[in-house]
């Protein structure tokens, strides 16, 4: 029988899988949680249940195991499940892994051929009462918010003819629309994408079809009132890659990055592409337009971001290189050009995993954070240099301030929680997963949002570690569907 190798980097601490399923009723609390806090907190990890059929492996290359806090006077409540997508039954039925190498079907066990090898294991998203288990590479899943319950992929009623969702969605405050998009649209490293938006009542409303300048790991995007924003950047891939059984991606030094630009009532003849020099960029903060004027924020680095996607050239990991500092792009689709019109740092706080007030999305905000990658402070042999701190910028005066969880921490993903549903932007708390990698267990730290170099609000215990996850999202007890 197959064991997991704990003497590799995949499955060493705190990459080793957890494989949770239950429930813990009343996590221990350090603090005081706020009691007007009344919803649920989502967040996903990739934690293979069997032993991968290859030892090394990148981190990404887990089933999706979907966990939800539930806030209610003062109290929290764990619940978490797997993601029983395709893939995962099949193994189950096979009590081994079939599904080889992240993303390359190449490596699949021969009985699986053709099977759609999603995970589900990036991004938990509550719309219209539905939770919805997303992975880049796949079609959506959904899900029951309450129980965790998996339901099944879904093509909204047939309507969808693409073959991916993206795991970053956003949702328009005024039209209520989720606007998603797909990469790989028509099939593995194909440069066919689609744009789409879904009403609150599940209906996919729209499929526009266009093509990328070059396959990428188009991650993330952006949404403002009147357009959508795609960023290329060379995180690239190739049939040849996946038989040379390589990283599924790498970084390529010598392509452009593209900002491909669609009005929303538009279609793919309407695409402007603006073009940048080489650099990369994963999430983006938020976008907005003021009428042609395109604002787009991201953190951006000078190289390659991922040391687990090593550049096509051989080249070493260059950290420096790596740092992603908070960027706004502009540009404007009535100009004439295709470069960037203007390029501004906006911190020289370096760092990912940005996050906003999502209320605002699609509008200017004034309110930003993002998890801070400092050097400079010290950590426990093992245990970082990583994400310790999260930092925060006011994009209306540039006041900023971060909070350094300490030398034993790494930080997931941070959360906005409004502190109200019609508080003012930013009037609320920061909800982030600790992992205290010398106890090897978990916390979930609550912060407020303006104030984050004042240290956590409250401290919520876990009994064990959870594996480092993608991404979370808060969800009000109104915006959830009766039990």
């Amino acid at each position: 029988m197959a064991h997991f190798q704990t003497d590799t980097n995949y499955y060493l601490n705190p990459a080793a899988p957890g494989r949770f399923e239950g429930q813990v009723p009343d996590l221990p609390v350090e603090g005081e949680v706020p009691h007007h806090l009344k919803g649920a907190f989502f967040r996903i990890q990739p934690d293979p249940l069997f032993p991968r059929m290859t030892e090394e492996d990148v981190y990404f290359n887990g089933d999706g195991l979907l966990a939800r806090f539930d806030f209610d006077n003062g109290q929290v409540r764990f619940t978490q499940r797997y993601v029983e997508t395709d893939k995962l039954k099949l193994e189950k039925a096979a009590g081994r892994a079939l599904f080889g190498r992240y993303r390359n079907p190449l490596t699949d066990d021969a009985s699986v051929e053709g099977k759609i090898r999603g995970t589900g294991n990036t991004n938990p998203f509550v719309h219209g009462g539905t939770l919805y288990a997303l992975k880049e590479d796949s079609p959506a899943i959904v899900m029951d918010p309450w129980t965790l319950e998996t339901k099944g992929y879904t093509d909204f009623g047939g309507r969808m003819k693409g073959q991916t969702f993206s795991a970053h969605p956003k949702i328009d405050p005024v039209t209520g629309n989720m606007v998603s998009f797909g990469y790989g649209s028509s099939g593995p490293l194909t440069t066919d994408c689609t744009y789409m938006e879904v009403s609150p009542q599940g209906e996919l409303l729209k499929e526009v079809w266009f093509k990328a300048p070059y396959y990428c790991m188009m991650h993330d995007f952006g949404v403002t009132q009147d357009y959508v924003i795609f960023p290329i950047a060379p995180m690239v891939s190739s049939w040849e890659r996946l038989q040379a059984n390589k990283p599924h991606f790498g970084f390529d030094k010598t392509l452009p990055v593209y900002l491909g630009v669609m009005p929303r009532q538009g279609d793919a003849k309407d695409i402007r592409w603006f073009k940048a020099p080489n650099q990369n960029a994963c999430h983006v903060f938020n976008a907005w337009n003021e009428g042609t004027k395109i604002f787009f924020d991201v953190p951006v680095s000078r190289g390659n971001g991922l040391h687990f996607f090593p550049d096509l050239d051989g080249s070493p990991f260059n950290p420096m290189e790596a740092l992603a500092l908070p960027t706004r792009w502009i540009v404007d689709y009535a100009s004439t050009g295709d470069e960037f019109k203007k390029v501004t740092r906006l911190s020289s706080m370096g760092g990912e995993f940005p996050r906003i007030d999502d209320r605002f999305q699609t509008f200017r905000h004034h309110h930003a954070w993002w998890l801070v990658a400092d050097p400079s402070k010290p950590f426990t042999k093992g245990c970082g240099p990583g994400f310790a701190n999260i930092g925060y910028k006011n994009m209306t005066n540039g006041y900023e301030s971060v909070w350094w969880a300490g030398e034993e921490y790494h930080l997931q993903e941070p959360c906005f929680v409004p502190r109200s549903k019609d508080a003012p932007e930013g009037d609320g708390y920061l909800i982030v997963l600790a992992d205290n990698l010398v106890a090897n267990l978990t916390e979930l730290v609550i912060l407020d949002a303006l104030a984050v170099e004042k240290g956590p609000v409250a401290r919520v215990k876990l009994p064990f570690r959870l594996r480092s996850g993608l991404h979370g999202n808060w969800v009000d007890a109104s915006q959830m569907p009766a039990a």
